[in-house]
């Protein structure tokens, strides 16, 4: 109809007109017919050409409009059918084949099992399997082979790589967290780039894989002593064996990686001057720098190798050496010197022609095809954008240097009033309420180990993964959140529009499941903001934020007070999750216990009282290397010079 309405307005218009009045221009006025318009310009002629004119001007603009959508259209159209991944020749060959057989066979009668519902999971299992995973993951696509992000495209084994890179950097910012009892600092807590949050967010609930040592695999593919890599894909493939090799340098496998300056630069753009310093891989300025890089011998005593780093020598063990360049660092003979010093101990990848090498054509979806072969599959290579590259090499990069600790020891903690939290309190319409003495159904929402939704004792089963992580959200979130918040931090890296609806089935699914035991309302939207409504439903965190501005506040009978927050602390904040939304969270409500810590140890007199709060603490963050400090302090100050606590252990 809509199409049939716009041909209706381009064909009409002009039809009338021209079958009315005519043709709008019927050649230029003579002088004649100007001096007449002149002296009496509003006549029924001159009004009536006027009106016609002024038609045709508005058909023509929405004339240009239309053709300006269909080309918009048309361009849209054309980008998308060349992402379509073409079958290779083998797998139409074998497609032809599979086909063949089964229109071949004869037709015989057979029973099938109707297909099952997806069984729901409990809240309280630790794997999670979403009955909607594609609608939860959507563009984030997690297969058996990658993971597909907005910058492109991620081997299984990369992507796990990237998570475990992102734990260690939550691990790296508890271990360096210092506690300030009156002014906590929570610079820190910036949450992870884009790119590194939709690929933990496409693994959460996923199963993990057995952990593999094959870390250089997408180099085994590639042909011994080196390759160039043709075609629109070669910068993106590039930025992915950078990203590869770099975490494949981390593990048990160790890969050095040589790269010239200009090449860098060509791959990560204005980021290469800062971030490339900060990288665990050699930067040279031209191919014979590589090459010098790679000759078996040793310089000369005292001779230093230009692009070594400090303190790096050659040896019998040396790691597998990968020489990233492109086609315009050197000459041709440069490259063939260079080609045959690396034959046999480094792999050259040169991001374009190589002069007398083998030269792969590389795709925009990272599949490489040799053109001496075109029937042969080729491997698939991580494909990357500079965005995308950027947010990953940001969380391998080594981090800025802290400021240094002050030489003079630190002093000793005095108690200056209660620290001020940046979770949010509990206001006055979020005070959970206790129980009445009339008997009634109460939820009670636990986010403080493995979240579960509890209806009088009795776990709920939520069948939606998102519609878990909206619970815990909104719990964490006392003053609620928006559709915006909440789409951003359960699908990160998506369009917003395009999940507005998803949410709505989300909340309207999770509502009803609630309703199936409890006609008490939970969740509630007023002023535009989603929340958790106080007065039907307890959650722990709410009751653990509580204690902890009690003991803060308290200035007697802090013993009990410090109990009381140990008791509400029997976990950390959704442990059993891998939401990436999750970790600023989970780290500031361990600080403010780790500060409370040190604000009650301040305040102690007795050394044996200051130690066992210090353990505690431990006990609560074993990676926090203040509170190791400290501890190692105070039992200087009872005279143990060697002894460890079991709960106290190294740091």
């Amino acid at each position: 109809m809509s199409l049939l309405f716009v041909l209706a307005f381009l064909v009409g218009p002009p039809a009338v007109l021209l079958t009315v009045i005519g043709p709008p221009l019927r050649g230029w006025p003579t002088s004649e017919q100007l001096r007449a318009w002149l002296q009496q310009p509003l006549t029924e002629e001159t009004l009536t050409a006027g009106l016609a004119i002024g038609a045709w001007l508005i058909w023509l603009l929405v004339a240009y409009t239309v053709a300006v959508r269909i080309i918009i259209r048309l361009r849209a159209t054309t980008a998308w059918l060349r992402r379509i991944p073409l079958p290779t020749p083998l797998q139409a060959t074998a497609s032809g084949m599979a086909g063949a057989a089964v229109l071949g066979v004869t037709t015989n009668t057979v029973t099938t099992t109707p297909p099952q519902p997806p069984q729901p999971v409990a809240t309280g299992t630790a794997t999670f399997h979403d009955d909607t995973a594609p609608d939860d993951h959507h563009d984030q696509a997690v297969r058996e082979d990658g993971v597909t992000v907005a910058g492109g495209w991620l081997p299984r084994d990369v992507a796990e790589q990237v998570t475990a890179a992102a734990a260690l950097v939550w691990l790296r910012r508890r271990r360096d967290y210092q506690p300030h009892p009156t002014h906590p600092d929570d610079t820190d807590l910036t949450p992870l780039p884009p790119t590194v949050t939709a690929v933990q967010a496409a693994l959460a609930d996923t199963p993990t894989p057995p952990p593999s040592d094959e870390s250089a695999a997408p180099f085994e593919a590639l042909p011994a002593g080196g390759i160039g890599l043709t075609g629109p894909g070669t910068l993106p493939v590039g930025r992915g064996l950078l990203v590869t090799a770099i975490l494949a340098g981390q593990r048990r496998s160790p890969t050095s990686l040589i790269v010239t300056k200009a090449t860098l630069a060509l791959l990560l753009g204005p980021a290469a001057e800062t971030l490339g310093r900060r990288l665990p891989l050699t930067i040279v300025d031209t191919v014979d720098e590589a090459a010098q890089l790679l000759h078996p011998a040793d310089p000369v005593a005292g001779e230093a190798i230009p692009g070594r780093r400090q303190g790096e020598t050659s040896s019998g063990n040396d790691p597998r050496k990968i020489v990233l360049l492109n086609d315009h660092d050197g000459s041709e003979q440069q490259l063939n010197q260079l080609a045959e010093t690396a034959a046999a101990a480094a792999l050259v990848v040169v991001l374009g022609e190589r002069p007398g090498g083998p030269n792969w054509h590389a795709d925009s979806t990272g599949h490489l095809r040799d053109p001496h072969h075109p029937d042969m599959p080729g491997p698939r290579l991580c494909v990357l954008n500079q965005t995308a590259t950027t947010d990953l090499l940001t969380i391998i990069a080594s981090p800025n240097p802290a400021p240094p600790h002050p030489a003079s020891g630190r002093p000793p903690l005095t108690y200056a009033g209660p620290p001020e939290l940046p979770l949010p309190r509990q206001v006055a319409r979020h005070e959970p309420t206790r129980l009445s003495t009339t008997p009634r159904q109460r939820l009670h929402l636990r986010v403080l180990g493995d979240p579960q939704l509890l209806i009088d004792g009795k776990p709920l089963t939520i069948r939606r993964s998102a519609g878990l992580q909206v619970l815990v959200y909104l719990a964490v979130h006392p003053d609620g959140a928006d559709t915006a918040q909440l789409t951003d931090a359960i699908w990160p890296g998506l369009p917003r529009h395009s999940l507005t609806g998803r949410l709505y089935t989300i909340l309207s699914d999770l509502r009803r499941t609630i309703r199936t035991t409890s006609d008490l309302p939970v969740i509630e939207h007023t002023d535009d903001r989603y929340h958790l409504n106080p007065e039907n439903i307890d959650v722990d965190i709410w009751e653990l934020q509580a204690a902890i501005h009690q003991a803060a506040a308290t200035l007697a009978h802090t013993t009990a007070a410090w109990q009381a927050v140990l008791s509400a602390y029997h976990a950390d904040l959704a442990n059993t999750r891998t939401w990436p939304w999750l970790d600023p969270h989970r780290e500031a409500t361990r600080r403010r216990i780790v500060d409370l810590c040190a604000t009650l140890a301040g305040k102690e007199h007795d050394p044996h009282r200051v130690l066992q709060l210090l353990q505690d603490g431990i006990h609560i963050d074993p990676y926090n290397a203040d509170l190791h400090r400290l501890a190692t302090d105070a039992l200087t100050a009872l005279g143990r010079h060697e002894w460890r606590s079991a709960r106290c252990p190294q740091p």
